[in-house]
């Protein structure tokens, strides 16, 4: 009667209208002891560690001291890392570490997915070839570039001698100032594939009508890629970025493998910084700070990364 008249009925009670979250949880009871084992295991593997890191980022763990003994120190591990050089160090190199790899590995992916969206002959051998990189275990691939870059018996340096571009073969990775650009090279070799499917992907959706109505209209290539075919992967785009950023940000196996931190810290990220502070000194507290504070920048990443997620199924959803 209430939607006939276009009046509400007054005389029931709003939660009626609006159920709250536990009376939701309530109804739907029975739903979630379907996914109670999973809950179960989740609270195991990820929510105990998390708590227990965060825990131990307030305590002294000294080498020699058992874990049951910790000290506790309130923020003094965290001051103690703002305040260390060698922890402004290390953030640098991972802000050039995730950016430099992040940037380059997405616009030399996109450019690569651009290519080969044309039809020509040999297009499926050389997608294939440029998945190579891609598909290689990277603790196969850090062992193999290691070599390739070895001061002494390294291909690089043994042609750069052949071809009398340098009187000796370069340092590489044992310098302070070539070591980083070394392995963000390697890690981009490894990384440019995953952003070339990703787009590849992305390129499937911009419509062959609306390319072709733009070059009748006088478009060139330039204005077709910028007001055609970029909109229509802007969300893809996004979506890549965060998770090579994610990924760079947390990457472990290429600077540990190759260089292990050195020299001089010139190439030690957070989480190779980290894995030393833990395993290395044993200093579990200062060990734990940093990830904690790891752990927020990455629940960020992940709060960009699930907004490009909802806009991009709003916006397939709309269309």
């Amino acid at each position: 009667m209430a939607i006939l008249t276009g009046k509400a009925d007054v005389s029931r009670p709003l939660e009626q209208y609006r159920p709250g979250l536990l009376r939701k949880i309530w109804d739907h009871r029975a739903d979630y002891a379907y996914v109670l084992p999973s809950i179960a295991v989740m609270l195991i593997v990820i929510a105990y560690p998390i708590y227990y890191t965060i825990e131990l980022s307030f305590f002294n763990t000294p080498p020699g001291l058992q874990l049951k003994d910790k000290i506790f120190v309130g923020l003094d591990n965290y001051t103690a890392i703002l305040k260390s050089p060698v922890f402004w160090t290390v953030t640098k190199n991972t802000l050039i570490w995730t950016l430099g790899s992040t940037f380059i590995s997405f616009v030399l992916g996109f450019a690569c997915a651009l290519a080969l969206h044309r039809d020509f002959a040999g297009r499926a051998i050389l997608r294939a070839i440029l998945i190579i990189p891609w598909v290689i275990s990277a603790v196969a691939a850090s062992y193999i570039w290691k070599w390739i870059y070895h001061s002494d018996f390294g291909v690089i340096g043994a042609v750069l001698v052949g071809v009398g571009l340098a009187d000796r073969p370069p340092n590489f990775i044992d310098s302070v100032d070539t070591v980083l650009p070394s392995l963000i090279v390697v890690n981009i070799w490894r990384e440019f594939p995953f952003a070339m499917i990703m787009m590849m992907a992305g390129l499937q959706t911009v419509p062959d009508q609306l390319l072709r109505a733009a070059k009748v209209d006088g478009a060139n290539a330039w204005q077709r890629f910028w007001h055609v075919t970029f909109p229509h992967v802007r969300n893809v785009s996004t979506v890549t970025i965060l998770l090579l950023a994610v990924a760079n940000f947390n990457s472990f196996i290429i600077p540990w493998i190759m260089t292990g931190g050195g020299p001089s810290n010139a190439s030690h990220i957070w989480i190779t910084h980290i894995y030393e502070l833990a395993f290395g000194r044993q200093r579990w507290g200062v060990a734990s700070a940093y990830s904690v504070l790891l752990f927020l920048i990455l629940m960020s990443f992940g709060y960009f990364y699930v907004r490009a997620l909802s806009a991009n199924g709003q916006k397939e959803g709309s269309e």
